[in-house]
């Protein structure tokens, strides 16, 4: 089998290495993303075989491996019990997630069970998740998106390293640089087995499509042509990385506490408004909208007068202004049962949770709610509360206004009853008769929304525009 390079075996395995070996210095546990597909047994072997040379060198990793069984093929289950042969047989530890592939029909099939993979991904325990996405996954993901009519952060593809969701494990993708000859080499010089999705053949799919009918095509005319995009590609994600920058750079004076501040934000120029009203729903998890709809977002925020309050649907979220701010993954009000609390840690409620806290001096006494019917409910209207002793109780309203708590929260804010007695608000505070005295025992509710918050910006969104057509290997 012809390969780009003199010597594909070695070479596979030293550019593997070369690229870890400075990472392994950050953390000793790497984990392989295993499909059982011809890439992920390919990468899985190589670190294998590092593994060897890292222990006789007395540098040992630790190398796990993670299957996720998304339940979606009737071949499902021989997959994963490949996969625990074959890592049976490397000596090599394996989990099986099974996940539940859920919002097919709002997202489609491939981008929901591409947000069921990475939460399982997330949720591995190593230091490294490494993927084995190669150079020509790479091309054909920059085709897809350009064919999309993709910005530049779709353009950029796949990033080499980034860290996942929730911080405590950075992806890696050694074989970006790898063209899918040299796995195919490996794999041959080696005799490994792999397993073959029947979807690959699919040409209904669009990498699919792309990968049997055109880049053959265009390889008759251009030389590499998977290696000239993959390297068009690294190109774009410098240039992605240098607007996030710039966006990072306008959000010091611009974002507060995530809202976007109107008078300075429309102060920008009009590049620099979509750039970083990009940024801050990619911060948020959520999908980009197409251009013409953000255009719309940005002149109507230009266009808005102080009194105004536009709001924006946008993947199950809502972008609201309230007094000069934008603010972002406002959810629509939850419908809430009312809740009893019996002494449990917390409650949801509207997409989050309270919870209770136990203190000392500080809450609502936890003496005088002993042995009441405690629940949580929805504001009706005409509610009072006593935020002091020495102040008068006013009406909950009133206190909202004040607090500048915007319309579409109120209409889902916590209020904790005693009884038929109003002890505590949720972003508003508890009733003074009921605090806790000095030294006594006492319970701090504590509202906390749930819904999709900051994050580093990474491809996980910009992801959603990558089509598969063949699981994670």
């Amino acid at each position: 089998m012809a390969v780009t390079r003199n010597k594909p075996s070695t070479d596979l395995l030293d550019r593997v290495a070369a690229f870890l070996a400075p990472r392994l210095l950050q953390g000793r546990h790497v984990c392989v993303g295993l499909s059982g597909g011809r890439d992920s047994v390919a990468l899985l072997h190589v670190l294998v075989r590092l593994r060897q040379q890292a222990t006789a060198q007395a540098s040992p990793f630790k190398l796990s491996a993670l299957h996720v069984h998304h339940g979606l093929s009737a071949r499902a289950d021989d997959w994963a019990e490949f996969c625990e042969s074959l890592c049976l047989s490397f000596d090599v530890p394996l989990r099986v997630a099974r996940v539940t592939v859920s919002g097919i029909a709002d997202e489609g099939l491939e981008a929901a069970a591409r947000r069921a993979r990475y939460a399982a991904f997330g949720a591995c325990g190593a230091d490294w998740l490494v993927l084995a996405h190669h150079r020509d996954d790479q091309a054909e993901t920059l085709l897809l998106n350009l064919l999309r009519g993709a910005g530049t952060q779709g353009l950029a593809a796949m990033p080499e390293e980034r860290t996942l969701r929730g911080g405590a494990t950075r992806l890696l993708r050694p074989l970006l640089d790898i063209s899918r000859k040299e796995i195919e080499h490996w794999l041959a010089l080696h005799a490994l087995v792999w397993v073959e999705d029947d979807s690959n053949a699919d040409t209904y799919l669009r990498r699919n499509f792309l990968r049997s009918e055109i880049f053959p095509r265009l390889a008759s005319v251009f030389h590499e042509p998977a290696a000239v995009l993959a390297r068009a590609s690294a190109h774009l994600h410098e240039q992605a990385g240098l607007a996030d920058a710039l966006a990072a750079l306008d959000a010091r004076d611009t974002v507060e506490a995530d809202a976007i501040l109107l008078p300075t934000f429309n102060a920008l120029p009009p590049a620099r408004r979509r750039n970083l009203l990009r940024y801050q729903l990619r911060r948020h998890g959520l999908r980009m909208p197409d251009s013409r709809f953000l255009a719309e977002i940005v002149r109507q925020l230009a266009e808005a007068t102080p009194a105004a309050a536009p709001a924006f649907a946008l993947d199950g979220a809502f972008l609201r202004v309230f007094r000069g701010r934008l603010n972002f993954c406002v959810n629509a009000a939850a419908a809430c049962d009312p809740l009893r609390w019996q002494g449990e840690e917390a409650l949801p409620w509207a997409g989050g949770e309270v919870r209770f806290e136990a203190t000392e001096g500080a809450g609502l006494s936890r003496r005088r709610l002993a042995g009441a019917v405690v629940s949580l409910r929805l504001r009706q209207g005409g509610e009072r509360l006593q935020l002091a002793a020495t102040r008068p109780r006013r009406s909950l309203k009133k206190l909202l206004q004040e607090a500048a708590v915007p319309l579409w929260e109120r209409r889902q804010l916590p209020l904790l009853w005693c009884g038929e007695h109003l002890v505590w608000v949720g972003g508003i505070g508890s009733d003074a008769a009921w605090a806790a005295a000095p030294g006594e025992p006492g319970v701090l509710p504590v509202w906390q929304l749930l819904a999709r918050g900051p994050r580093e910006v990474g491809d996980e969104a910009a992801g959603l525009l990558i089509e598969t057509g063949k699981g994670i290997g």
